[in-house]
């Protein structure tokens, strides 16, 4: 799995995810974004556009960090989640939970 920055838009943190998320790649992507956290970003937009796979470990990482941001009134939005990633956010409820964004575009205005 891949993570990257890839920049600030209108205070917004982006942040790219790329291969599979899960019980082995999860602890890294938690960690990171976490740290991103604690050196100050509120308001962070997960692009996951090429995520290929998300386990039930993927999930509870980014509901972590979901909590850990509300904690702190900011935001988390995810955008242009693949058909199988989408399916699984839809059937375990975390799209009632986390907004999600059919674009990058969409998200900024979300946030």
């Amino acid at each position: 799995m891949e993570i990257e920055n890839t920049g600030k838009d209108n205070g917004r943190f982006m942040v790219a995810v790329r291969g599979r998320m899960d019980a082995v790649t999860a602890p890294e992507f938690e960690k990171r974004i976490l740290d991103w956290i604690d050196s100050g970003e509120t308001h962070i937009i997960l692009d996951l556009e090429e995520l290929e796979y998300i386990s039930s470990a993927g999930l509870r990482s980014i509901l972590t960090i979901a909590k850990n941001l509300k904690g702190q009134q900011g935001s988390l939005v995810l955008c242009a989640l693949q058909d199988a990633v989408k399916e699984i956010f839809e059937i375990s409820g975390f799209n009632t939970i986390i907004p999600v964004c059919g674009s990058s575009e969409a998200a900024l205005k979300e946030t």
